[in-house]
């Protein structure tokens, strides 16, 4: 969850993204740490659908105040004061009403200000993007969900108990394919200083991966995969003959208007306007992380937090699944490496559930790149959603409170208290 949940959210947890965030953490901590040490958990493998969505209101009738601008600046400056760089975040409410609200600044050699809705690194975010793609696929029959990896990449995952005719596209998608981990790591700062350049393909990271044992029979657990993604994105070509960002362009950012959302590609930079993004370190100078390869479908999209919104919003309204292929895609499973940083959290086929403190859950996902993470989260009817930038990452304790800030956040938000 490219995550700490690494990204993926996941990170690259996060997410979320689930990525590198394990590249950095052995020396430097880039330790968005939710996901960066994926245990084996006692998962069911069996989809289980989430419990009943978030309220738009407090869940509890209470007279609270509605969420407005001014309670997401306090949000947004209880991160600055946590001593994270710079912060973008963006509050969509029930009526439609966007709230804005940053802190912090963009470069810490020039001083200017963070761009409210400038690009920024959305790591495992991309892997939303990336599912809701295969469901459009599965739902015009060009490929089922339980169709096997051996049936569209024959030969590819095989050897060392890896078996592609076992993993099914669900199981890559849900992170259930016990697939191993090879996505790039590194093993100090100065070690990801000299690589973060270099380039690699999902063909390369497949072949790596399968030189390793599984981590378990597919189905049977759960553990947050990178490598799942990119053999997904291989399916994604060999069914339709177009690159996974092609497909994600013509499908959703197109459709939906999403003009500033872009595949990072060769490029090592962000778009301008930007946040630099940084590693912090207590007693240590920040450093500049912004600048690396990352064009992959674990996380290789560059977005807006207003872009992200929208698309949030277009999949949880109905706009580009239908229901059906909807309900499946939110058919859960306990993601239990992710437990200790987000309580009650579960996966589905790229997207995760979390309970709200108004009653319900909401849908997320998130992602953690070097020196960047992003926070989303939208209600069930997509009548209310928050995504929020960080521009920094902590390599000290210090990514607990930042990450508790960030759940508080989009809690207040999508309760709308």
């Amino acid at each position: 969850m490219n995550n700490t949940a690494s990204r993926h959210s996941g990170s690259r947890m996060a997410g979320g993204r689930g990525r590198r965030l394990a590249a950095l953490s052995a020396a430097c901590a880039v330790t968005a740490a939710l996901a960066a040490s994926l245990v084996p958990p006692p998962a069911s493998a069996a989809g289980t659908a989430a419990p009943a969505y978030g309220n738009s209101a407090s869940a509890s009738g209470d007279s609270a105040p509605a969420y407005g601008r001014a309670r997401l600046q306090r949000d947004v400056d209880a991160l600055r004061r946590i001593g994270v760089i710079g912060v973008d975040a963006q509050v969509v409410t029930a009526d439609g009403r966007r709230l804005v609200a940053t802190a912090g600044v963009a470069d810490l050699r020039t001083g200017r200000p963070v761009p409210p809705g400038g690009y920024t690194r959305i790591a495992s975010v991309t892997k939303t993007f990336v599912a809701t793609v295969v469901l459009q696929l599965a739902e015009e029959g060009t490929l089922s969900l339980d169709d096997t990896v051996e049936r569209w990449l024959p030969g590819v995952v095989k050897g060392n108990g890896n078996d592609g005719g076992a993993i099914t596209i669900r199981h890559l998608l849900q992170h259930t394919s016990g697939i191993p981990e090879a996505y790039p790591s590194f093993a100090s700062l100065e070690d990801y200083l000299k690589h973060r350049y270099d380039p690699f393909t999902a063909e390369q990271i497949v072949a790596e991966a399968v030189k390793r044992k599984p981590g378990f029979a597919p189905g049977k657990d759960w553990m947050y995969s990178n490598t799942g993604y990119l053999l997904i994105s291989m399916i994604i070509e060999k069914a339709t003959g177009n690159p996974w960002h092609v497909e994600v362009r013509d499908r959703v950012s197109r459709p939906l208007g999403l003009r500033h959302t872009r595949w990072a590609g060769a490029s090592v930079g962000v778009p301008s306007p930007h946040a630099k993004g940084y590693l912090v370190a207590a007693g240590k100078k920040p450093v500049d992380l912004t600048r690396h390869f990352d064009g992959d479908a674990a996380g290789g999209l560059i977005s807006t937090t207003g872009d992200v919104n929208r698309f949030l919003r277009a999949l949880a309204g109905g706009k580009l699944l239908s229901p059906a292929m909807l309900e499946q895609m939110r058919a859960t499973v306990p993601a239990t490496p992710f437990e200790e940083a987000w309580p009650g959290v579960r996966y589905g086929l790229g997207v995760m559930s979390r309970p709200l403190s108004c009653g319900g859950v909401y849908w997320s996902h998130g992602g953690d790149d070097p020196g960047y993470q992003t926070r989303t989260g939208v209600t069930a009817d997509g009548r209310r959603s928050v995504v929020l930038a960080v521009s920094s990452q902590f390599g000290d304790a210090r990514t607990r409170d930042q990450e508790k800030a960030a759940t508080d956040l989009v809690d207040r938000a999508l309760c709308g208290r």
